[in-house]
């Protein structure tokens, strides 16, 4: 059987791929390879189903040489460390590489000055769109430039060509052909050189209305912002309004006006009832009017100016709430190359438990905000808790069950270590009815603690340990620890625990994250019981990748329903009618559960990236809050966190010396509450007497483990905008 004939590469935007052939070793010689060039990186892969997990080798253009030996064959290097001999089928094919390879590699030394430029210069000018723009115009005329420098190349090798030919002194109709030739490849020459210069004309006439374009842009975000302003000011004026004409009317009515006080008030509540406000904006008012009119009837409302407003549907009566307008974004991921030698030597003669990891293996979010990640489908246990059904309830809860690991399919970055009493709160009552509270209780071994309560009658709580184990190629993560789930309305108590998380390629390679293990999802109140079981992925299985089954069944072991989906995507449950043995399964002689069930209903799906979400950590649309500044939270508060802060602001040299500042001051601390337990204890105490603030110890009743559960106070302190005794940990 004849091989396949090897296909064009071809390009994709500013990715190229295609097949050549890659030396290998004496014996192996030239062997296929499926190469990718992108970003100014080329990649290379045995196949190409290997791209989404596998990579086999990298190398960086922005300091690499391109050289050609032969007809086929050139070679790349980025000076000695990496080298790659490769062989295209053909010199046309040869020649489409080495013109893909020029340019992404004149494209990547120019970011990779851009990128140090940028490091000293800052400015919302410059993340305009405007600039952008003009950075693109800028771009396209370099590449334009780098093709030009390559005709140029060709151009002449082909002159020089035809020259020696010439030379032969051929006569006749030869020497007519050649002299046409050479003419031509001349005119070429003279007609590449001149597009280049109009174009670098446009980008000087570009730049020079630049400002011109920026001054417009600017004065119209001004001016929406104003008007913005003024509708909400008017808004509120006239909910006041509203309110006191009410009120009023209520206090002056009189025995003889019954009649017109009831239609007045039917009027009025019809009016309280309606969702809409319709407001009429006079462009004539001056502002200065409105918000002095405004600081005499709520001076309170004063702190809300940026914020939309919002009807409770629930409650028609209720005055209107203002939400507030969360980020969608964050500063892009600084390109910064990580040199593994300079880490190594930081570590010399240091101990293991010294070693200040640096911020280039995190991303900028703490332990703490990655727990509170869990609920980004909170209305999976919203639609849970209107259940009546507790198998049906069950589904909705091992659905939320798999659906916390959507979020960690392209996060290989690591979050960063809670310190000992630092909070987290999420509070979301306002728009998803919910609010959450992370606390990290213990440092020996690290655990964290996190509370979530709704109103829409569920609570949430965990506590997790997490242990590692470093196994060569893999990193794999195993959470300790159980999560509770109790509905108000039915009383029911469930609890599950978490799969392993492994972390592929950690010494060479490109990062890939796979979960794999079982969780039994088990309703204490009925007996009923969901068993998952999350695929590993194997090169060889011909399932689909990241698969998770399950079953429902009732305390008798009798299956009600089938579930079935992807970690990543998602899932889906059947209604099972008929089950029945099968034949035997795998080397251990089991028999498998053949069921036949209803068709299959959605029961939930993966929410899609945030636009750009490949330059900010691959944050889901929750991640991109967490971290954002409010006001009122306690003082260990993740968000005060000031090496984290630094990171997400791009700062990474002054992150990783505030991280090493708050290790050392963190250790300090156990240090002394070490001296002052050796002081007051017995033999037998224990050495720290480090107490979690606002979770306490005790042994729960439904596992009998030790475990911190909430004892309150915090959201009442926070009202009171009391923290006195929380410590000073940053």
């Amino acid at each position: 059987m004849s091989e396949p004939k090897t296909p064009t590469p071809t390009p994709a935007g500013d990715t190229y791929k295609g097949w050549v052939f890659k030396w290998t070793n004496y014996i192996k010689g030239y062997q296929r390879r499926w190469f990718v060039l992108s970003n100014g990186l080329l990649s290379y892969y045995r196949t190409q189903a290997e791209m989404g997990h596998t990579c086999r080798g990298t190398i960086n253009l922005a300091t690499a040489t391109i050289t050609v030996d032969d007809a086929c064959n050139f070679v790349i290097s980025n000076g000695g460390a990496q080298t790659y001999h490769l062989k295209a089928s053909c010199e046309v094919e040869r020649q489409r590489w080495i013109t893909a390879l020029e340019l992404a590699k004149a494209k990547a030394a120019r970011m990779q000055a851009e990128s140090g430029t940028n490091a000293h210069q800052g400015g919302p000018a410059q993340n305009s769109e405007v600039q952008s723009a003009l950075r693109t115009l800028g771009s396209k005329v370099e590449d334009l430039s780098t093709c030009n420098d390559l005709i140029s190349k060709h151009g002449s090798a082909l002159q020089r060509s035809l020259s020696e030919l010439d030379s032969l002194r051929l006569t006749g109709e030869a020497g007519d052909k050649i002299r046409q030739v050479t003419e031509r490849a001349t005119l070429f020459r003279i007609t590449s050189n001149a597009m280049i210069n109009a174009c670098r004309d446009f980008l000087a006439l570009a730049q020079a209305h630049s400002k011109r374009w920026q001054k417009a842009l600017q004065a119209e975000r001004d001016q929406r912002v104003r008007l913005e302003d003024t509708l909400e000011q008017l808004a509120k004026q006239h909910n006041h309004l509203e309110r006191a004409f009410r009120g009023a009317a209520q206090a002056n009515a009189s025995p003889d006006s019954k009649g017109e006080a009831q239609k007045e008030r039917e009027f009025h509540s019809s009016s309280a009832a309606s969702t809409e406000l319709i407001l009429i904006l006079s462009p004539r008012r001056s502002s200065s009017n409105v918000s002095g009119f405004n600081s005499e009837m709520c001076p309170d409302d004063q702190s809300l100016n940026e914020e939309p407003l919002a009807m409770n549907q629930e409650s028609p009566s209720q005055e209107l709430l203002p939400l507030r307008k969360r980020r969608t974004r964050i500063p892009d991921k600084p390109n910064y190359s990580l040199n593994l030698w300079s880490i190594m030597k930081n570590c010399i003669g240091k101990e293991l438990s010294k070693i200040p990891m640096p911020v280039n293996f995190n991303e900028p979010i703490s332990m703490l905000q990655r727990l509170s990640e869990d609920l980004e489908y909170h209305e999976l246990l919203d639609k849970a808790a209107k259940c009546h059904s507790s198998l049906e309830q069950m589904c909705y809860v091992a659905a939320f069950s798999v659906s916390s690991y959507s979020t960690t399919v392209h996060r290989t970055g690591k979050p960063f270590n809670p310190l000992l009493g630092e909070t987290y709160e999420l509070d979301r009552r306002r728009e998803s009815g919910y609010r959450s509270l992370c606390e990290q209780v213990s440092h020996h071994p690290p655990a964290a603690a996190h509370h979530a309560i709704s109103d829409r009658g569920w609570t949430l709580r965990q506590e997790i340990t997490v242990a590692s184990k470093f196994r060569g190629k893999y990193l794999s993560i195993m959470p300790l620890g159980t999560i509770h789930a109790i509905f108000e309305k039915s009383n029911n108590h469930y609890t599950w625990k978490k799969v392993t998380t492994t972390v592929h390629n950690i010494i060479v390679g490109k990062l890939w994250i796979d979960q794999s293990g079982e969780i039994d999802v088990v309703n204490h109140t009925t007996g009923d019981r969901c068993h998952l079981k999350f695929a590993p992925y194997s090169y060889f299985s011909r399932d689909v990748a990241r698969k998770v089954t399950g079953v429902v069944m009732d305390k008798d072991g009798k299956a009600h329903y089938v579930l079935s989906g992807t970690w990543d995507e998602k899932m889906e449950f059947s209604r099972v009618m008929q089950s029945s043995r099968g034949g035997e399964n795998g080397a251990e002689g089991k028999q498998k559960t053949v069921y036949q069930t209803l068709k299959a209903r959605e029961v939930w799906r993966k929410n899609p990236q945030p636009d750009g979400a490949e330059s900010m950590y691959f944050f889901t649309s929750l991640a991109l809050t967490l971290n954002e500044s409010e006001d009122g939270v306690a003082p260990t508060d993740s968000r005060r966190r000031p090496d984290q802060r630094l990171m997400e602001e791009g700062r990474w040299d002054e992150a990783n010396a505030e991280k090493q500042r708050l290790e050392e001051k963190q250790r300090s601390a156990r240090r002394e509450r070490e001296r002052e337990a050796a002081s007051q204890r017995s033999a037998t105490a224990p050495h720290d007497n480090y107490q979690a603030l606002w979770f306490e110890r005790c042994e729960d009743r439904i596992t009998g483990e030790q475990v911190h559960i909430y004892k309150g106070g915090y959201w009442e302190n926070k009202e009171r905008g009391s923290w006195d005794g929380c410590p000073d940990i940053f």
